[in-house]
C-alpha cells in the first residue's frame, strides 16, 4: 500500500559530483567543444565537466533528508588535491580525461555506503557508485567517432590539478533535459561534532 502511495509522488535523477575550479572547467570545455566540432558529436559540447561520485533516483519529497545526510558526510571530510593527466577510453564508446589521484575519491565514495538506503527508490533502482573516477569528454560514440577520436586523443597531452573543497548535488526532474544544482556541501574535516550530531538524527 505504501509503495502505491509513494509511486504517485514526483521522482528525480540525482548526481553527486566533484567540480573543478572555473579556469580548469573552461580548459576542459575547450577540449569537449573541439571534439564535438571535429568528430560531429554535438553532445560532447554539452554538460559541465565534473567527476561523478554517485548517480541515483529518489522521490523529491525525500530530498531534504538526503541533503542533510550528505551535508554531515561531507563536513567530516578534509579537502584534497585531484590531478588530471592525459586521456583514457572505454573501448568503442567513450573518451575521458584520466584522474590520476584516485584514492581519496574512492574513499569518499565508500563513505556514502552507510546512507545508500536513502539513495534508492526500491530494490530494483539501486544507486550507482563510481569505482574509477574520470571526467567525460564524449560518450555514446559511433564506431568511427571513437576510432578516429581515440587515435588523436591517445596522442594528445592534457594536465590539470585542483583542490576539492566541496561536493555538488545535482537534480534532473522528469521531463527536464538539464541538471540543476540542489546544494553544495563544504568539506570541513570536522570529525567530532559530526559523530555527536549523528546520535540525534
Amino acid at each position: 500500500m505504501q509503495s502505491e502511495i509513494l509511486s504517485s509522488y514526483a521522482t528525480a535523477e540525482y548526481l553527486l559530483v566533484i567540480e573543478p575550479h572555473e579556469a580548469l572547467r573552461e580548459k576542459i570545455m575547450q577540449v569537449k567543444k573541439y571534439f564535438a566540432d571535429t568528430y560531429d558529436c554535438p553532445s560532447a559540447a554539452t554538460g559541465k565537466p565534473n567527476i561523478t561520485l554517485a548517480r541515483f533516483q529518489q522521490y523529491e519529497m525525500i530530498e531534504q533528508r538526503v541533503v542533510h545526510r550528505l551535508q554531515l558526510m561531507a563536513a567530516a571530510q578534509a579537502s584534497f588535491v585531484v590531478e588530471l593527466h592525459d586521456f583514457g577510453s572505454f573501448p568503442t564508446h567513450s573518451i575521458h580525461i584520466n584522474v590520476t589521484t584516485q584514492t581519496r575519491i574512492v574513499e569518499l565514495v565508500k563513505s556514502l555506503r552507510p546512507i545508500q538506503h536513502l539513495l534508492k527508490i526500491d530494490k530494483d533502482r539501486k544507486p550507482h557508485f563510481i569505482t574509477q573516477p574520470f571526467i567525460t569528454v564524449a560518450r555514446k560514440l559511433l564506431p568511427w567517432q571513437y576510432e578516429k577520436g581515440w587515435l588523436e586523443m591517445s596522442h594528445t597531452h592534457f594536465s590539470g590539478r585542483f583542490v576539492v573543497e566541496h561536493l555538488v548535488l545535482l537534480r534532473k526532474r522528469e521531463g527536464e533535459k538539464r541538471y540543476e544544482v540542489v546544494k553544495k556541501f563544504a568539506l570541513m574535516n570536522v570529525k567530532e561534532s559530526i559523530v555527536q550530531g549523528e546520535l540525534f538524527i
